[in-house]
């Protein structure tokens, strides 16, 4: 059985996100059993808690600090950051333009 080709448009997704609330710039438009792919665009903070389950994030724009667990490393647009599940950790010092792919994956904490 076929299975319908699952697809958004980045473009069109990063002009929803310009729309919705700063304290709430995220939307996963595509699921699929535990996984979900959508962007987060935060403004000015970024206040998230740590996820129940393993995270990927794909840098489009902008750059600033990741730190994690009390490390901290730049990032860049095109950069990959891996995060375990219940590991806290938040985007600082990043610019205006800051824009992530997150992409969640798995069982309740972690593979």
């Amino acid at each position: 059985m076929s299975q319908p080709i699952m697809r958004f448009n980045q473009g069109e997704l990063l002009a929803q996100i310009e729309k919705l609330p700063e304290h709430s710039r995220f939307h996963y438009p595509l699921r699929h059993g535990s996984m979900k792919v959508g962007i987060y665009a935060p403004v000015g903070v970024d206040d998230q808690t740590p996820h129940t389950q393993d995270e990927l994030y794909i840098i489009i724009s902008g750059n600033g600090v990741f730190e994690q667990e009390g490390t901290s490393t730049p990032f860049a647009p095109g950069d990959v950051l891996f995060v375990n599940a219940g590991i806290a950790h938040r985007f600082t010092q990043f610019s205006e333009d800051f824009k992530t792919w997150v992409i969640f994956w798995g069982p309740e904490g972690g593979e």
